[in-house]
């Protein structure tokens, strides 16, 4: 099997740039199933399960981060919902804390390592840049990892396609050589009936040499048209194995994908080093307007009464609007914030519907449509569902 091997190595390199700009998100892999055939059934009940147990998982950590941007707007409502007397306290509140707050940055006029806005934006996710940045390079390295696995497959894909038309074509070749065969024994066996009858030839000789040319050429051809045939049960087998282990890899794609564009929305970057180098140049400008901070007496005064004004109303995370004093000054500014976070929840939410509805729903269906329409095997289906319970109580099929 080496030349197989070589020519699908031949293949990838080939088709390696052309697979890397492959929308694989929006590609369908379509396969077909023997379901009379047992190994292919149970790697496609397997596959099934396989897909459901991603999607709950998946699931389960969309939905926590989902709870706590919804917790975000949440505080905003509250915020924006409270009565005038209090409403006007905390806008006051905050306007002393923006105005001392700009005096400092006025202060601190000079060359900085990094903007405000991202200096704000790594204030408010601090506590899990390094679990971004780990979250990010994970992703992204293992979106590397799913692109090369599908490119690899589509190669070795298209070397199964390239050898099961050549197997096709000895196929027909042999039909036509067993053809050709034919006509040729029976245009000898004419010739000799000829010199026999009408020339009075003794042609015994010549049967007995035909009828043995014609048993040896017959007897190759049959094998090398079985040992065809053979070969070609295997590379379509191979096929489909191919085509299943597309179908599970493109889902971690798509998963992985969305997980990567919601990371950079959330951390508001582009790439994991970018991350990391906005997260350096913040802790060096950390330290250097910490040296003011400490004069700042009164920044710090307000602030502490603006926590507890914010405590007061029951706000989950109130040291959030340490630094974004302008969003409750401002409907604008609240406006925009809401707006991103409701982008956010709207991309949660997407991923959320796609592994419920597309993922587990899609296997589920799958499941129960192979179940209705082969009866005869569903004790065998629901023995591997049972089985998977069991390993996985919380994915109930």
């Amino acid at each position: 099997m080496g030349w197989f091997r070589n020519l699908a190595a031949r293949f990838r390199r080939r088709d390696e740039e052309e697979y890397y700009d492959n929308d694989w998100e929006d590609e369908e892999f379509t396969h077909q199933v023997d379901y009379t055939n047992k190994e292919q059934r149970q790697d496609y009940v397997k596959n099934c399960l396989e897909r459901l147990a991603d999607a709950t998982k998946e699931l389960e950590n969309l939905t926590f981060e989902y709870d706590m941007v919804t917790s975000y707007l949440k505080d905003m409502e509250e915020i924006e919902a409270l009565p005038p007397e209090e409403s006007e306290e905390l806008k006051d509140c905050a306007k002393r804390v923006s105005l001392l707050q700009d005096s400092k940055t006025n202060f601190m006029e000079r060359p900085r390592r990094i903007s405000d806005e991202k200096y704000q934006q790594m204030e408010r996710i601090g506590d899990d840049v390094e679990e971004g940045y780990k979250k990010i390079t994970e992703a992204e390295d293992y979106q590397k990892l799913i692109k090369q696995d599908l490119t690899r497959l589509d190669g070795e894909r298209h070397a199964y396609q390239y050898r099961k038309n050549e197997v096709m074509g000895i196929i027909a070749d042999t039909r036509g050589m067993a053809i050709i065969c034919v006509a040729a024994l029976g245009l000898c066996i004419v010739l000799l009936l000829l010199l026999q009858f009408f020339l009075d030839m003794d042609t015994r000789a010549g049967y007995l040499v035909t009828a043995a040319a014609a048993a040896f050429a017959i007897t190759i051809i049959y094998v090398k048209h079985v040992e065809a045939r053979k070969e070609l049960h295997r590379v379509e087998t191979g096929i489909n194995k191919i085509i299943l282990l597309q179908n599970k890899v493109k889902i971690r794609y798509v998963n992985n994908t969305n997980l990567l564009d919601y990371l950079y929305l959330k951390y508001g970057v582009s790439s994991a080093q970018e991350l990391m180098n906005m997260w350096e140049n913040y802790k060096i400008e950390r330290i250097e307007r910490e040296k003011f901070r400490k004069a700042e007496i009164d920044l710090d005064y307000n602030e502490r009464e603006l926590l507890q004004i914010l405590k007061r109303y029951q706000i989950k995370d109130p040291a959030v609007w340490l630094h974004q004093t302008e969003a409750i000054l401002d409907r604008k500014e609240m406006v925009e914030i809401r707006h991103n976070l409701i982008i956010r929840r709207q991309s949660l939410r997407r991923r959320m519907d796609y592994n419920k509805e597309v993922v587990a729903g899609g296997s589920q269906k799958e499941i129960r449509e192979l179940v209705e329409k082969y009866p005869q095997y569903a004790k065998e289906i629901m023995s591997a569902v049972e089985e998977y319970e069991k390993k996985f109580p919380n994915n109930k099929s």
